[in-house]
C-alpha cells in the first residue's frame, strides 16, 4: 500500500474534558498517514489519481474551527472517518497531540487506525 503523510500539521479547536480547557481553541498537532485507493498516482503522475493532501488539510482545519470535541479519541476518530468516507482512503492512521496543556508534560496524545491496510 502507497501512504502519504502529513507530519506537525497545526490546527486550532476548542477541544477538552474540563471546562478551563474549552474556554478558547488551543492549537493541536495532526501527525496523518493516508492509505491511497490504488497507485495509478506513480505511473500516471496526475493529481486526480490520489488524495490532494492540500484539500486533506483545509478540509480538516474547516471542521476543526467548526466543531468541538471533549476527547482527543473523539478528535481522532472524527478525522479518521472524514480520510475513509470523504477522500476514499483504505486506511488512516491519525495522531492528535495537545502541546504544552499539562504542567511539565511537553505533549499529550492518541494514535488510532482505522481501515484496512493492504
Amino acid at each position: 500500500m502507497d501512504i502519504i503523510y502529513l507530519q506537525q500539521v497545526r490546527a486550532s479547536t476548542v477541544i477538552g474534558w474540563y471546562d478551563w480547557e474549552r474556554v478558547k481553541p488551543q492549537v493541536v498537532e495532526l501527525d496523518l498517514e493516508i492509505g491511497l485507493p490504488s497507485a495509478r498516482a506513480c505511473v500516471s503522475d496526475k493529481l486526480n489519481d490520489t488524495i490532494d493532501y492540500d484539500k486533506v488539510v483545509t478540509h480538516i482545519r474547516t471542521v476543526m474551527a467548526e466543531q468541538h470535541f471533549l476527547l482527543l479519541e473523539a478528535l481522532a476518530e472524527h478525522i479518521a472517518q472524514i480520510l475513509l468516507h470523504d477522500f476514499g482512503a483504505p486506511w488512516a492512521k491519525v495522531s492528535v497531540t495537545k502541546l504544552g496543556i499539562l504542567h511539565e508534560v511537553a505533549r499529550v496524545g492518541v494514535t488510532i487506525e482505522r481501515g484496512h491496510r493492504g
